[in-house]
């Protein structure tokens, strides 16, 4: 296959993963799915490897890339099949997280899976939003192991209306897994005109060539980092059980083959939620190295051929059942970005930025009243670390998300919430040649009492600066002014405020003077 060619297969077969995301987003009834956009799609060939992906959320792609073969492996497909399933140590990331998978036949044989995977904001938790301060995975909600949703094009009714019945609101829970259905569907039908328009030996060939052109791509950036062993630690606030100061170590092992990531000194799984599953982690680390890839290399498996991974059994980035994951995809996996990129900035210093926020800043928030339960889930952006090259940005989203804000408008219609206020954290970014970018305030007033979960990180433990600029301010979490801390669970009552002060990005080169 020529290069004008294998470019245009490769675009072809992104636009069936951003054909799925648009129908998903269209049919979906969650705030957290249509107006956030929590969902990724993607592409993989019959042994369950990345084809591709569309620009979506990184640690949803990345932890299907390193986990799909395992999935697609273990069951026995036929054409018409759904699965779906969020059992972390399955194939999942955290149980709010829900995968269906769809394979397509052609020509008699497995010739590809289509997938997807979004955020519900109800999972059936003990609290609303499903992200508890738990201790162990049963707590967490509705553990769904590999099992067909849907047999031969037919939905299994008896086993949706199970799902469902975990949830406070299953006419939206309900919706928003035939939007998943529908946009399954979709890449099916859009995946299987571009192999009948191939046909299936000429479109497997080009699978192969994207692979191996990938590879090449990402050999040729990730041998710009000159050979050597880099370490660097860093520490998760805490677990929300009373364990603080928690480690994450990291040594990259740099050669001509390729680069082996060892977390070998990472902390133990812990009691609290924060621990993770190794896909996790995979997909954090195969995110830091597609950074320094050229934009033009697909998002595919021969990407990350040349990257090898390893962490310890039973510590806190490969956690065994039945440890408690909730936090760990959405505060670990952004710490896990913080290693890697600051054993990378020992060997390459001025491509690599100052640590962004290092948080999602999860918010769940609802009530279990009945006639009225609801629920709603969001994460909240920060300030970005700024590099060599320029400033970080402010009130961002960043690394292992990439989620939208919700409308204030839509917020406030659809549940008893007023934003009282949303600006930029004056004074947050660190300070430097290039400042940090700066966090968010974000100040809601419950209009009805109400349940609400904080998962978040970097309040006591603040992002670093790189090359001499200065860390950011570390984020702050209030209720009616009181400080509350990095992981809890309360109910409020109507009329309370709660105060949410994201952390800024780390400054990069050393300070100016104050004369220029």
């Amino acid at each position: 296959m020529n290069a004008i060619d294998l470019g245009l297969f490769a675009s072809r077969l992104e636009s069936v993963c951003e054909e799925m995301g648009v129908v998903l987003r269209q049919a979906a009834f969650s705030t957290n799915i249509r107006d956030r956009l929590d969902f990724s799609c993607a592409v993989f060939d019959p042994d369950g490897n990345l084809s591709a992906q569309a620009a979506h959320i990184p640690v949803h792609l990345g932890s299907m890339a390193y986990a799909m073969a395992d999935i697609v492996g273990a069951l026995d497909w036929a054409e018409g099949d759904m699965v779906v399933l969020n059992d972390p140590f399955l194939g999942g990331t955290h149980l709010p997280d829900v995968t269906l998978v769809a394979p397509l036949f052609a020509e008699g044989r497995l010739v590809a899976f289509v997938a997807n995977r979004a955020h519900h904001a109800d999972i059936g938790a003990s609290v609303p939003g499903s992200m508890p301060v738990s201790r162990t995975l049963d707590e967490e909600g509705l553990i769904i192991p590999p099992v067909r949703l849907v047999r031969e094009g037919e939905i299994d009714q008896p086993l949706l209306a199970r799902i469902l019945g975990a949830t406070r609101n299953p006419d939206d829970a309900r919706g928003d897994f035939f939007a998943q259905i529908g946009a399954n569907r979709a890449g099916l039908t859009r995946l299987q005109g571009l192999i009948d328009g191939l046909g299936v030996s000429a479109y497997v060939s080009a699978i192969c060539a994207l692979d191996d052109y990938a590879e090449r791509l990402a050999r040729a950036a990730l041998g710009t980092i000159p050979p050597g062993r880099y370490a660097f630690e860093d520490l998760m606030d805490d677990d929300g059980q009373g364990t603080e100061a928690i480690p994450i170590r990291v040594s990259l092992d740099v050669t001509p083959e390729g680069i082996q990531v060892d977390f070998a000194g990472t902390a133990l799984q812990v009691a609290g939620n924060i621990n993770c599953p190794l896909s996790v982690a995979a997909a954090a680390v195969f995110y830091v190295f597609r950074c320094l890839m050229p934009p033009q290399t697909p998002a595919c498996a021969g990407t990350f051929r040349s990257i090898g991974l390893s962490a310890p059994l039973g510590c806190l980035l490969n956690a065994q059942r039945p440890a408690a994951v909730a936090a760990g995809n959405v505060e670990t996996s952004s710490r896990v970005v913080d290693v890697v990129l600051g054993a990378l900035a020992r060997a390459i210093p001025h491509r690599i930025p100052a640590a962004s926020q290092g948080s999602m800043n999860n918010l769940a928030v609802g009530s279990s009243e009945p006639g009225a339960a609801w629920d709603y889930y969001e994460t909240i952006g920060g300030g970005m670390g700024a590099g060599a090259t320029g400033g970080g940005w402010s009130g961002v989203q960043t690394h292992m998300t990439n989620t939208l804000n919700t409308p204030i408008e839509v917020l406030e219609t659809r549940f008893p919430l007023r934003v009282s206020r949303y600006a930029l954290r004056s004074g947050s970014g660190g300070q430097g040649a290039r400042a940090g970018g700066e966090g968010l305030i974000r100040e809601l007033t419950f209009l009805a009492p109400a349940e609400v979960t904080l998962l978040t990180e970097r309040r006591r433990v603040a992002p670093w600066g790189i090359a001499g600029g200065g860390p950011a301010l570390p984020g702050r979490n209030r209720l009616n002014g009181e400080e509350l801390p990095p992981k809890v669970s309360l109910r409020v009552d109507g009329g309370d405020r709660l105060t949410i002060e994201t952390p800024g990005g780390g400054g990069w080169g050393t300070e100016p003077t104050r004369d220029g």
